[in-house]
C-alpha cells in the first residue's frame, strides 16, 4: 500500500525540522550582529556562523556539555551568554584566561605585564573605561572565566564594564560572515 502524498510531506518536514534543530543546537548556529562594538571585524547587520561544537556544545535542558574539540585561544572571536542578562548573546574577542592579569596602558592591553603585540590586537587602541579597565589597574581573571573586549573599544560594553565571562557561558567560536554577500569572509 502506498503512503499518501500528505503523509510523505509531513514526514519529510518533521525529519528536516529535527535535523535542523540538531545542527543548530550542536554544530553551527547563525547570529546577527546588532551593534558596532566589534567594528571593523564585524559590522551591524552581518550574519555570522558560530561553531558550537569546537568548545563543547551544551545539551539543552540538562547540565551537560559535549566533549570539546579544542580550547578557546587568545584572539578568538567568541559568542557567549551575556553574564548580566542570560536572554542576550554577545560577541567579543577573547583577551585573557583565568589567573592572568589584565591591564590597559596607553591603548595597549598587557597580559601578565607583557603587551599583546599580535596584529589582531595592536591595530586597536583600547580605551581605559569602566570599573575593570581603569588606567593603572591590574585585574586578575578569576577561575573558569575569561576577559573579553570589543574591537571597537570606544563603543563597546565589554569586560571593562561588567567583568568576566564564565567559561560555561561560552556558546562557540565565530567562524564566518556569510551575509551580506559582499562581506563573506573568515573571521580573524
Amino acid at each position: 500500500m502506498k503512503k499518501s502524498v500528505i503523509r510523505e510531506w509531513v514526514e519529510s518536514i518533521v525529519v528536516a525540522f529535527i535535523l535542523a534543530m540538531v545542527i543548530r543546537t550542536f554544530l553551527v548556529q547563525a547570529f546577527k550582529i546588532p551593534t558596532g562594538s566589534m567594528r571593523p571585524t564585524l559590522i551591524e547587520g552581518d550574519i555570522i556562523l558560530v561553531n558550537k561544537l569546537i568548545y563543547g556544545a551544551k545539551v539543552p535542558f540538562i547540565d551537560f556539555t559535549l566533549p570539546a574539540l579544542g580550547e578557546p585561544q587568545r584572539g578568538d572571536v567568541v559568542v557567549f551568554v551575556y553574564p548580566e542578562d542570560p536572554k542576550k548573546d554577545f560577541v567579543k574577542r577573547l583577551i585573557a584566561f583565568e589567573d592572568e592579569s589584565v591591564e590597559i596602558r596607553d591603548g595597549t592591553v598587557y597580559i601578565n605585564d607583557k603587551p599583546l603585540l599580535e596584529p589582531v590586537f595592536n591595530r586597536i587602541y583600547y580605551y581605559n573605561r569602566g570599573d575593570y579597565g581603569q588606567e593603572n589597574k591590574r585585574i586578575i581573571v578569576p577561575k573558569d572565566s575569561f576577559f573579553v573586549l570589543g574591537d571597537n573599544s570606544a563603543s563597546s560594553q565589554d569586560s571593562r564594564y561588567w567583568g568576566f565571562v564564565p567559561k560555561k557561558n561560552i556558546l562557540g567560536k565565530a567562524m564566518l560572515i556569510y551575509w551580506p554577500p559582499r562581506r563573506i569572509r573568515i573571521i580573524k
